[in-house]
């Protein structure tokens, strides 16, 4: 038989009911959890927040419009993101809060007390507080927040005396508009002071200035008219501008030339011939062009000629003839341009030698002249800038003063003042919306926890995470407290969930030569042996012949279930030490035999691998209609990889809610991997009580019938055996 089609990356996909199946298992969490969460919220709310009023002054907060700065010139007012972001700082700042905790008045039980530190005392029934403490208790309640789609500042203040709380929002106001103003005016005090001096030292500096210049025109002769001495030097300039264009022209034409007589100096005669005019920058002669035109007729007639006559024909020695007299007079024409341009070449570079000479002389000239009267600009420039600085802040005091005289009450304008009867219910606590928010908080912390503990139980919980995860079948669902049902007998009501999985295990025998059953686990503690003994148990009393041999070399504990001894057995066979007849042993049931494990030596523990155990395999199948191996679990020992590589059919168990799936997975890979033939998985240890899953599964023989006809419950049918787990 094919083993099972399996793949090794398992589906994850969760389906709805799966989410409501977890709700549903941890219900008592989430209800615990949920009801906690709302109790709590609603006690904190009803008898430990007490009712808070809000009262809100309305203000409008402008910048400094001064229209002056210390650096000069009128002060920009340019858009800056975090001005009122600064400014909402600036309000519950201790600055702007400590004259109103010192300076508020107010009366509170008959009596009137001065200061925030004596009225919040009094209200929480305390002596008196320091300054601190009243900050930080006064910040708790105190927010600032712009107006929606304005400028606007509101300032609410919560307090649970609303006529309290409308005057601490106006008070606070107050002093942020005063502290304002004289922020205002001590930051321009010390400016204007400045600029007044400044204006002083600077109509001081004019008056020297203009005697220094005075003396300076009568010194270098400068007349009233002649004011600017850069005057005298336009002619030079001038003289410089021109000589530097007619040098430019010369320079150009002398380039051209050069180049032009670099070209033809690198031409054949032959080229000089055809291509002179193309090469010659200059504007060709007519007389040239007209001889080059009638040299090529020539040369083309004189070479139609000689194709048609010879040397010594009249025709061709006329057509040579005519052609070497243009060739001379084309030539002797070339060689005079040519020695034309390098005339013209020689005079153009006398030329630029000239100008240069002449440019230099006038450069000379003007410097001199401008540095002897350099210093008459200078002061000239230096006195027009006093004088320009000397009007500039003039006009910056003049205007500071105004505006330093005069109250700036535009910077802050209280636009609406607190009331106490703005807002006649408390804002807080919100005891609808807290308890809501308790709900809504309650559920989502209890759910997030149940599937939190759900997340990190990764281990088998049911049959479709089996199926989903191994992708195999599950043939069998075994309860728990199952006992030993040699001893309890066929009519055990726990007897039917092996009878299903017998009858399972029938269909997915494919094959009748197929005998040979074991049954694996990933990890220790699972169920194995008493599953596989069972099993045996049931295929016997349906009356197959069935051996059952514990090939668990390292921890076998079927002889134990017996109650027989484990001297001889599977080793003594397999070291030849008896044969096989001598060690089986026969139990209570006809058709149920048994082999124990038999002791083994150290160095013997890849026995089960030997040839003599593959002969052995052949040997019982042909004696018995099955025979079930017990082995021990997959995961750490090789000797149940091998098993599962000789056995015909291969069970893996997984105990309910005991090892992770990653464990049960990889069980199943090494199973696959060593060739085994897994038919299906048994799950083991299942509460049916509890887990409403499996109820389908068994639910109908959770009743049985007793050895007196009467109706039993299956947990008080069954006699609860101990068993003690091998690993």
């Amino acid at each position: 038989m094919d083993p099972i089609n399996t793949t090794d990356t398992p589906e994850n996909k969760l389906h709805f009911l799966d989410y409501w199946r977890i709700i549903r298992m941890r219900k008592a969490l989430i209800l615990t959890v949920f009801f906690l969460v709302v109790i709590t919220t609603t006690l904190f709310t009803k008898f430990y927040l007490q009712p808070q009023y809000a009262s809100m002054v309305c203000i409008e907060v402008n910048r400094s419009k001064s229209s002056v700065s210390l650096t000069g010139g009128a002060m920009g007012m340019a858009y800056d993101p975090y001005w009122i972001q600064t400014e909402f700082r600036k309000i519950e700042s201790r600055s702007i809060m400590e004259p109103v905790i010192t300076n508020l008045e107010y009366t509170i039980n008959g009596r009137t007390v001065v200061g925030l530190n004596k009225v919040f005392a009094i209200q929480n029934g305390e002596e008196g507080w320091d300054t601190e403490t009243t900050y930080l208790y006064l910040s708790r309640f105190v927010k600032v927040q712009p107006a929606r789609n304005t400028s606007l500042i509101e300032i609410w203040v919560r307090n649970t005396d609303r006529v309290l709380a409308a005057r601490i929002a106006n008070a606070i106001a107050d002093s942020y508009k005063e502290s304002r103003i004289a922020e205002w005016k001590e930051e321009h005090a010390p400016g204007l002071k400045k600029l007044q001096e400044d204006l002083s030292a600077q109509t001081q500096q004019i008056n020297k200035d203009e005697r220094a210049l005075a003396k300076m025109r009568v010194d270098m002769g400068i007349s009233e008219i002649q004011d600017n001495p850069f005057v005298s030097t336009t002619l030079e300039t001038e003289t410089i501008r021109s000589l530097s264009l007619s040098r430019a022209n010369v320079k150009r034409e002398y380039t051209e030339d050069v180049a032009s007589l670099n070209g033809l100096g690198k031409m054949t005669r032959e080229q000089l011939r055809t291509g002179f005019s193309a090469a010659y920058r200059r504007q060709t002669d007519p007389v040239l062009s007209t001889l080059s035109s009638e040299w090529t007729e020539a040369e083309q007639k004189l070479t139609a000629i000689a194709q048609t006559a010879g040397e010594k024909n009249p025709e061709y020695i006329t057509a040579k003839a005519l052609r070497d007299k243009t060739q001379q007079l084309l030539d002797a024409k070339i060689d005079g341009t040519i020695a034309g341009l390098q005339q013209n070449v020689n005079n153009e570079k006398a030329q630029l030698e000239e100008y240069d000479k002449q440019i230099d002389a006038a450069t000379k000239a003007r410097n001199e002249k401008l540095v002897k009267t350099q210093e008459y600009p200078i002061a000239q420039h230096q006195l027009e800038s006093d004088r320009r600085l000397r009007d500039d802040l003039k006009f910056r005091v003049q205007t500071m003063k105004a505006e330093y005289d005069q109250p700036l009450q535009s910077i802050v304008i209280v636009r609406d003042p607190a009331t106490p009867s703005a807002i006649n219910q408390p804002v807080s606590p919100k005891v609808t919306l807290n308890i809501a928010l308790g709900v809504i908080v309650g559920l989502i912390i209890g759910i997030g926890l149940a599937f939190f503990i759900e997340y990190l139980d990764t281990s088998v919980k049911t049959i479709d995470d089996v199926e989903r995860a191994l992708q195999a079948p599950v043939l069998g669902v075994i309860p728990q407290h199952v006992g030993n049902l040699l001893e309890l007998g066929a009519d055990t009501p726990h007897a039917e969930a092996y009878r299903v999985l017998r009858t399972q295990v029938l269909f997915s025998r494919k094959d009748d030569r197929l005998k040979t059953i074991s049954v694996l686990s990933g990890g220790a503690g699972e169920g194995k042996s008493t599953t596989l003994f069972n099993l045996a148990t049931i295929f016997a009393q349906s009356g197959d012949r069935v051996l059952v041999i514990d090939s668990d070399l390292r921890r076998p504990s079927i002889h134990k279930l017996m109650h027989v001894d484990n001297n001889d057995g599977l080793t003594t066979v397999l070291l030849k030490q008896k044969p096989l007849e001598q060690v089986i042993q026969h139990t209570k049931l006809p058709t149920l035999d048994f082999i124990p494990s038999g002791k083994l030596p150290s160095s013997s523990m890849g026995i089960l691998s030997s040839p003599q155990m593959k002969e052995l395999i052949q040997d019982v199948k042909r004696r018995y209609d099955f025979v079930f191996f017990d082995s021990p679990p997959l995961l750490g020992v090789s000797d149940a990889s091998i098993l599962a590589s000789e056995m015909d059919m291969v069970l893996q168990v997984i105990q309910y809610r005991r090892y992770p799936q990653p464990m049960t997975i990889r069980a199943k890979q090494t199973i696959l991997k060593v060739g085994g033939n897994l038919i299906g998985i048994v799950l083991n240890n299942i509460n049916v009580s509890q887990d409403q899953n499996y109820y389908y599964y068994s639910g109908y023989y959770e009743y049985a019938t007793g050895k007196d006809n009467t109706v039993v419950k299956l947990s008080e049918a069954a006699p609860k055996v101990e068993i003690k787990q091998k690993y």
